[in-house]
C-alpha cells in the first residue's frame, strides 16, 4: 500500500491504495479514505497529517506482512438492500475443504473423469455433497439448493448431481481404495484390529427395486431395505463399505469385502472382531488362515473357546 494525494479546488485528500492486476491490467483501488488535510489537521492536533499518513501506511504494511492487519467492513444503515439479494454466505466448510484435498480426492475425481469423458464437474459435485452432508444434512434436491448458501457458488445444475451419483457408485471399489493411501499422509491407520458389523436403511415404498428388497429391518419395519456393511479400523475410522440388497444374509457380506481389503488396500495381517450374528463357521474359517485371526462374541454354552476366539500372531 502507498499513500495518494487527491487535490480539488476545496480539499486535498489523502487515501491509502494498493496496486491491483486483473484480466492483464494493472491498477489500484482505495484500501481506505484517511480523510483531508484540515480535518485531519484537527484530529491530530499540530502534527503533520502528510507524515502521519505515512506512518500509518507503513504500520497496515507491517501488520499485512504478519498477518495481523485488520480488516474493517463499513455499512451504511440508510442505504437498502435489494429484494432477493444474498448478503450472507456460509465459510465453515472451509476447513472441511483442506481435508478433502489432503486426501487428494480432488486428484481421484480427476482421474475418474479422464475415464468417462462427461462434462460436468465430478469434484465440485463430490466435494459439494460431502461438504453439505455434514454441515446441512438433506436429501440431493435440498443439497443442491443449499449449496447456494456457500462462499464458493456451484456450478452444476440438479440433473448433475444424480449423473455423479450413478459414475461414483461404479467407482466405489476405487476411491475407497486410493482414499486409504491417500489417508496415510493425514493419520496413522491402526489397522491391526478391524471390526465389521452390518445395518439396513429403509425406503418409504411398498414395491421391491433393485437393491431395494424386504428383509429383516433393524427397526422392524415393513418396508424394502438397503444394507450397509462397514470395517472400521482400531481406532474408530471407516475403513471401507459394501452396499447390498436387503434381504441378503449379513453373514455372507463379510468375506467378499475383506478380501477387497486384502486386495486393494495391501493389508493381510489383522484380527477381525464381529459380534455372534457374523460368526459363521466360513467366516471363521477365512480369519484363520495366514496372520489373520478373529474374534467374537458367542455364547459358553453353544461353542467351545476356538469357536470363540483364535489366537492371532504379534501384530
Amino acid at each position: 500500500m502507498r499513500l495518494s494525494v487527491s487535490k480539488s479546488a476545496n480539499s486535498i485528500s489523502l487515501y491509502a491504495i494498493e496496486s491491483t492486476y486483473i484480466k492483464g491490467r494493472h491498477s489500484s483501488r482505495v484500501v481506505e479514505k484517511l480523510g483531508t488535510v484540515s480535518d485531519l489537521k484537527k484530529k491530530l492536533e499540530g502534527q503533520d497529517p502528510i507524515e502521519w499518513a505515512r506512518a500509518y501506511i507503513a504500520e497496515l504494511n507491517r501488520q499485512e506482512r504478519e498477518g495481523k492487519r485488520v480488516v474493517t467492513i463499513q455499512y451504511r444503515s440508510a442505504e437498502r438492500i435489494e429484494k432477493g439479494e444474498q448478503q450472507t454466505f456460509n465459510g465453515g466448510y472451509l476447513f472441511l475443504q483442506r481435508i478433502y484435498h489432503d486426501l487428494k480426492l480432488n486428484l481421484i475425481c480427476a482421474q475418474i473423469a479422464e475415464k468417462y469423458k462427461f462434462t460436468y464437474d465430478l469434484d465440485t459435485v463430490l466435494s459439494q455433497l460431502i461438504y453439505s452432508r455434514i454441515i446441512y444434512p438433506s436429501s440431493k434436491r435440498a443439497t443442491c439448493e443449499l449449496s447456494m448458501r456457500f462462499l464458493e457458488q456451484p456450478t452444476y445444475e440438479l440433473q448433475h448431481i444424480y449423473r455423479a451419483l450413478e459414475v461414483i457408485a461404479k467407482e466405489t471399489d476405487f476411491i475407497q481404495a486410493e482414499v486409504y493411501k491417500n489417508c496415510a499422509a493425514v493419520q496413522k491407520r491402526q489397522t491391526g484390529v478391524l471390526y465389521y458389523d452390518c445395518t439396513n436403511f429403509f425406503f418409504e415404498i411398498e414395491q421391491e427395486d433393485g437393491l431395494k428388497q424386504y428383509g429383516h429391518s433393524k427397526e422392524h419395519r415393513p418396508n424394502p431395505l438397503v444394507q450397509l456393511g462397514l470395517f472400521m479400523d482400531g481406532d474408530g475410522m471407516p475403513l471401507a463399505f459394501c452396499i447390498g440388497k436387503g434381504n441378503t444374509n449379513e453373514q455372507v457380506t463379510m468375506t467378499p469385502l475383506e478380501e477387497k481389503i486384502l486386495h486393494d488396500f495391501g493389508l493381510s495381517r489383522f484380527i477381525v472382531c464381529t459380534d455372534a450374528g457374523l460368526a459363521s463357521t466360513d467366516n471363521r474359517k477365512f480369519n484363520d488362515k495366514g496372520d489373520r485371526a478373529f474374534i467374537t462374541t458367542q455364547s459358553v454354552k453353544k461353542g467351545s473357546l476356538y469357536h470363540m476366539f483364535s489366537i492371532a500372531p504379534a501384530i
